[in-house]
Order: structure tokens, then C-alpha cells, then sequence
């Protein structure tokens, strides 16, 4: 392992997702923009679209479904066109997963990880063979399957008891199950602490915590006051010859400075380099980009 402290990118970067066969971002503007998820169209609240939208009104009022927010972060309420829907299918790749309407206003994925899910593909083929890696706050699995379907054995963990019935059901829409994943409810800070003393080594860890959340047991988690210790927990569980650390974070008050900031920190010694910055949503009639969360990620 070299001596030698990571270097940092001197400037931040921009993972732009374009649209896909089963997701676009048709527009956006007056707060909301207009995406596309497989067969339906869909509007949700966006507060950084200070523009107008390109596209008619017509358009707009079209969507099949709409979320209307309330004052609560988050939280509000689908209003559809027509008859609702629980769950259809969509895909990436070899992963394929269930969009839904959930009650959080997010459609049971976050679109903008496609750029993370290409890099993730990428480094695990390249490494070849049959890399171990972690999959904390791993939600309903996506890039828990595109790290299998690319030849990783991967441990896929999320507090939610539901979380992980529905990254089950997509492991079996993708004909994954046979795959060596490993599904597991529970705290992630505790899982993490326990691999810590059994002395569990992963060639790769994703970690894209919420701002806020609690574990099946009551445990609270708080972004910025627990973050730190979760990432130097990840660092003591890297192997000699990892291929990658991915910290990912959707808060307002946070930045990829700061997240590279930290992962400098936790993996001094190690070596190998860090990139930082945003991950971003592009419209598909042009170039103009919404930006949706921060990234700071470790490769040697």
C-alpha cells in the first residue's frame, strides 16, 4: 500500500446523465420539470429551475402523474391522469427494477446515478474476477445489480424492511437472483461497525447516506454529525488493493468540496486519487442541466 496521501482534484467535475431508453428529462422550468419513466410522463417540484420551460404548456398538463409537495420536506401527494399505478418495469443495462410512486415524491430510484452506475460497471469489469463489495443505504438496489452483473459479490444494506423486499423483486425482474448478492436489513453504522471487528475486508464501497433516516432498531441517523465516523469506518474496511470508495450525499448544505475533504482524511496514507463534484440530470432537447446531488469518490 503506498505511504502517500490521496490526491485531490484541484477542480470540481459535472456526471452528466442523459436520457435512456426508459428515462428522460423532456424539460424543465417555473420550479418542476417534466420526465419521462419508461411509458409514463411525470412532473415533480425542482426549486432550482429559476428558467422557463421550452416546451408548451400542453405538455405539461399531459403528464400522467403529478406531485403536488406541502410544506413538509419531501412529502406530498400524487394526483394522476387516469387510473394509478403500483409498479412497471424499467431497466439499465442488465439491471432491470420497478418504478413506483412513492409517497416521498421519488419514483423508487434516483435517475442521475446512472452516471455512478456506468463508472461502478466499468471498474468492477476491468478489475475482473469476482470483487467483494458493499452496498451501504443501498435502497431498492440498482447499483447493487449492475455491480452483479458486471461480476461482483455484493452486500446490499438498507434500514428498510421495504427497501430491500423491493431490491429483492428487482433482482428477480433482472434474472439476478442466482447472483452472489447478499441482502441485509439493518443499520448501516452498525453493520459497518461489526464488519469492522470481524476484521471484513471489500475491493469496493458505495455509500450514499440520507440527510436523515433511522435504522430498523430507532437508531437516528444525521448526515453531517454522523457521516465522519461512518466514512473512517469504510476506509478500516478497504482492502489492500481496492478499487474504489464512492461517497454520495443529497443535502442542500453540503458540497463535493467538503466530501473530498472528508474521504482526504479517512484514507490518508492509501494514495490513489479523488474526484469530487456533482451529479447532474441534462434535458433531452438541449443542454441545460439540473444539478441533483454531491459525489466524492476514491480510486488508486
Amino acid at each position: 500500500m503506498s505511504a502517500r496521501d490521496p490526491d485531490v482534484a484541484e477542480t470540481p467535475g459535472v456526471m452528466r446523465t442523459r436520457g435512456w431508453a426508459d428515462y428522460a428529462l423532456l424539460d424543465s422550468g417555473g420550479g418542476r420539470k417534466l420526465e419521462r419513466y419508461g411509458r409514463y410522463t411525470v412532473v415533480r417540484p425542482e426549486p432550482q429551475c429559476l428558467w422557463a420551460p421550452r416546451l408548451p404548456a400542453e405538455a405539461w398538463e399531459a403528464a400522467d402523474a403529478v406531485f403536488d409537495p406541502t410544506d413538509e420536506e419531501d412529502a406530498g401527494r400524487w394526483r394522476f391522469g387516469g387510473k394509478p399505478v403500483e409498479s412497471w418495469p424499467l431497466a439499465w443495462g442488465e439491471a432491470r427494477f420497478h418504478g413506483r410512486f412513492t409517497a416521498f415524491r421519488h419514483l423508487a430510484f434516483f435517475p442521475e446515478q446512472a452516471a455512478n452506475w456506468s463508472w461502478l460497471d466499468q471498474r468492477i469489469r476491468a478489475r475482473g474476477g469476482q470483487p467483494k463489495v458493499l452496498n451501504l443505504f443501498g435502497y431498492t438496489g440498482v447499483a447493487s445489480l449492475v455491480m452483479a452483473a458486471a461480476g461482483a459479490a455484493v452486500t446490499h444494506v438498507d434500514a428498510s424492511k421495504k427497501a430491500v423486499a423491493w431490491a429483492r423483486e428487482n433482482a428477480e425482474l433482472s434474472g439476478l437472483a442466482d447472483r452472489p448478492i447478499r441482502w441485509i436489513t439493518e443499520d448501516a453504522r452498525k453493520y459497518a461497525q461489526r464488519e469492522v471487528r470481524r476484521g471484513s475486508r471489500y475491493d469496493g464501497i458505495i455509500l450514499d447516506p440520507p440527510k436523515y433516516g433511522r435504522g430498523p432498531g430507532g437508531e437516528v441517523w444525521r448526515l453531517f454529525e454522523d457521516l465522519p465516523e461512518l466514512a473512517g469506518l469504510c476506509a478500516e474496511l478497504l482492502g489492500e488493493d481496492a478499487s474504489f470508495l464512492v461517497l454520495n450525499a443529497y443535502a442542500e448544505r453540503i458540497s463535493g468540496a467538503a466530501l473530498s475533504g472528508l474521504l482526504a482524511e479517512k484514507l490518508k496514507g492509501r494514495g490513489g486519487t479523488i474526484e469530487w463534484g456533482e451529479l447532474a440530470l441534462v434535458e433531452d432537447a438541449g443542454d441545460r442541466q439540473i444539478g441533483m446531488s454531491f459525489y466524492a469518490r476514491w480510486a488508486p
